[in-house]
C-alpha cells in the first residue's frame, strides 16, 4: 500500500512538472533552410499583382485577398485559392492569373494568420478558419459554380472543408499536393525537411485542451525552414490553434469518406515533401472516387508555378464542372 501511495504521488506531482517543462522547453527548433521550397519563388513575376482587397470577418477583422477578374467574355465560374503553409496569396499569383485568363474569377486569400490577415502564426480558436471562409463567401459572393482550390497545407484545409459541415460552401474541390496528416501513408518525415514540430509542447497543449485549458494555445508548435529574408515576409511559425486548424481533421479517412461534392487531386510526381505514390491508395481506401492524378516531372512548388501543372489544374477544374447538372430553364 505504501508503494502504491508513493507511485500515485509521483504521478500527481510528476505529470504537472512534465507538462510545465514541455511547455517551456518542448517547442520547435528552427529547421535548416529548405531551398527547394523557397528558391523557386524568386523567379515569380509579380509585375501585374493585384493590390489586396479586404472583407469583414465576424469578429470585426478585415481579412485580405486578391481578386483576379476573368479576362474572357464568357465567365466559367469562380475559384477560391488557398496557399501553402507559411505562405501568402502572393505565392499563388501565377495560378490565379492563369485562371483569370481561362475565364474564371479567381480569389487568392491570405488565410488568417498569414500575410495581411490578422497576426502572423496565430488564430483565436480552432474552427475560425472555416468561419472566415464562410464570411468571405457571404461578403464577396463569387459567381457560381465555385471551386475551392488548396495547395499543400491549403489542400489539407480544403479537404477539411470538403468533408465537414461547411462543404456546401463550394460546388467542387481541387486539392494540389494536399497535406493529409502525419499519420497518413503520404506523410514524409518532417515534410521532407520543410517543417519541425515541437512534439512535447504540442502534446502538452493537446492534453490541457482536453482538460478545458486553452491558456497556452498561442505558443508556437511548428517552425518552417525559412531563411531570414523569407521570415520577414512569410509566417515562420504556427501557434497550436493555427497548426490544428490549417489541416484536415485528425481522422482523415472519415473526412475523405464524408466528402459529397466532386473532388480532384493533383500531385507532382517529383514531390520531395510527400510520398506521392501513396495518395491514390489513401483516397481509394477511404472510399473516395476522386481522381488522383500524378504529373510527371513536377515537384511540390512546381504545382503552382510550372505552366504545365497550372494547365493541369485548370483542366481538372473544367472536368469538375462536367459533374454539374444543367440548370432547368
Amino acid at each position: 500500500m505504501k508503494l502504491l501511495l508513493i507511485a500515485v504521488l509521483l504521478i500527481v506531482i510528476g505529470l504537472p512538472v512534465a507538462v510545465v517543462l514541455a511547455l517551456l522547453f518542448g517547442g520547435p527548433s528552427s529547421p535548416p533552410v529548405a531551398k527547394g521550397i523557397t528558391e523557386p519563388f524568386k523567379a515569380l513575376d509579380d509585375s501585374d499583382l493585384p493590390a489586396p482587397s479586404h472583407y469583414p470577418a465576424r469578429d470585426g477583422s478585415q481579412l485580405a485577398f486578391r481578386h483576379y477578374p476573368p479576362h474572357a467574355t464568357a465567365q466559367r465560374g469562380s475559384v477560391v485559392l488557398l496557399h501553402g503553409s507559411s505562405a501568402t496569396s502572393w505565392s499563388l499569383h501565377p495560378l490565379a492569373r492563369a485562371y483569370a485568363d481561362a475565364g474564371y474569377a479567381a480569389y487568392a486569400l491570405d488565410v488568417r494568420g498569414h500575410g495581411g490577415s490578422g497576426t502572423r502564426g496565430v488564430i483565436d480558436h480552432v474552427g475560425q478558419l472555416e468561419e472566415d471562409l464562410e464570411d468571405f463567401m457571404r461578403a464577396v459572393t463569387p459567381a457560381a459554380p465555385t471551386t475551392l482550390v488548396g495547395f499543400s497545407a491549403g489542400g489539407g484545409f480544403a479537404l477539411r472543408v470538403a468533408g465537414g459541415r461547411y462543404q456546401g460552401l463550394f460546388d467542387h474541390y481541387l486539392l494540389l499536393a494536399p497535406f493529409i496528416g502525419q499519420d497518413a501513408p503520404t506523410y514524409r518525415h518532417g515534410s521532407g525537411g520543410w517543417v519541425r514540430v515541437g512534439i512535447p509542447r504540442y502534446l502538452a497543449i493537446l492534453l490541457l485542451n482536453r482538460l478545458g485549458i486553452h491558456a497556452f494555445d498561442h505558443l508556437p508548435v511548428v517552425r518552417y525552414a525559412l531563411n531570414d529574408e523569407a521570415k520577414a515576409a512569410l509566417t515562420p511559425w504556427y501557434a497550436f490553434n493555427l497548426a490544428q486548424n490549417y489541416r484536415p481533421e485528425r481522422d482523415y479517412r472519415a473526412t475523405i469518406a464524408a466528402v459529397q461534392r466532386p473532388m480532384h487531386v493533383l500531385v507532382g510526381e517529383q514531390d520531395p515533401v510527400f510520398h506521392v505514390e501513396r495518395f491514390d491508395a489513401v483516397f481509394r481506401e477511404a472510399g473516395s472516387a476522386a481522381p488522383v492524378e500524378l504529373l510527371p516531372g513536377i515537384d511540390h512548388v512546381g504545382l503552382v508555378l510550372e505552366p504545365r501543372a497550372i494547365d493541369a489544374a485548370i483542366d481538372a477544374t473544367r472536368d469538375l464542372h462536367r459533374h454539374d447538372k444543367p440548370s432547368v430553364p
